[in-house]
């Protein structure tokens, strides 16, 4: 029997935008998909969910939104090759007509037809501070490797494994006395807010892609935004248009067309 999960107290505020489509693609306990949800229910977040899809048809992450009549889809591997796969995948994706498909611990290397198909589309969650700690077992070679922070990245994905233009990353500090399980869940605590507070500024209209890189607000990031959940979102903060105050007291960098790069300070207060 599968332990009941406590749903995840959303900071976002309140909703009153479009609604963004999205499909979310899983391969096991679906942790971030969860999160999500939590956040829908709570009315903060303006996201409806298509579908959900994974390549395990026993991933214990389908058993909610199932529950929760949401159309799930398993797409095992039933296929010569990874592109026959992905192109049954890109099939069944967009039969959801999503705005956005995000990847929320999909195990599988996705083609260069699938990423191109979806390009400016395709969001992932990776578990470290891109670019460092490609691939797997973030949390053990950060330990490894004496790192004193470690986190989670929201990006755009491109053909590289792993790559694309970073959105928005949430910072852990990482302890003397950390293991890789007590490391990974201060992280996974953060990727909960992350996930969510992405696909929040995308439905705003705040975050967009281009060819050359992200935009917030029409001005181009030149460093990922950065989740400080010191300072929780309210309501009242609904119109304010300020970064510092809406986002995080955000070590963002960003370039207005036609004016000298700003840049905030990187420290946390």
């Amino acid at each position: 029997m599968l332990k009941a999960v406590r749903p995840v107290k959303s900071s976002l505020p309140e909703i009153n935008t479009t609604i963004l489509p999205i499909v979310i693609l899983i391969s096991g306990r679906g942790s971030n998909l969860h999160a999500i949800m939590d956040h829908i229910e709570q009315q903060q977040l303006p996201v409806k969910i298509r579908a959900v899809i994974s390549d395990r048809a026993n991933a214990p992450g389908l058993q909610r939104p199932q529950q929760a009549g949401i159309p799930v889809h398993i797409l095992g591997y039933q296929h010569d090759n990874r592109e026959q796969y992905d192109q049954a995948l890109i099939e069944l994706i967009d039969q959801s007509n999503p705005d956005i498909i995000c990847l929320a611990g999909f195990m599988r290397i996705l083609s260069p037809l699938f990423v191109r198909h979806y390009h400016g589309r395709l969001i992932n969650i990776h578990p470290s501070l891109l670019p460092n700690l490609k691939g797997l077992h973030t949390h053990q070679r950060a330990l490894d490797a004496g790192y004193s922070e470690h986190g989670a990245s929201v990006h755009y994905v491109n053909e590289e494994l792993d790559g694309g233009p970073i959105i928005m990353q949430a910072t852990v500090p990482v302890y003397a006395n950390d293991k890789e399980d007590t490391l990974a869940s201060r992280v996974l605590q953060q990727e909960h807010q992350l996930y969510a507070r992405v696909l929040r500024m995308i439905a705003d209209g705040q975050i967009h892609y281009q060819a050359d890189g992200v935009y917030y607000n029409g001005k181009r990031l030149l460093s990922a935004l950065k989740l400080n959940n010191h300072h929780p979102i309210h309501s009242r903060d609904r119109d304010n248009a300020s970064l510092t105050e809406t986002v995080s007291r955000m070590d963002a960098a960003v370039e207005p067309p036609g004016m000298v790069s700003l840049r905030v300070s990187d420290k946390e207060e």
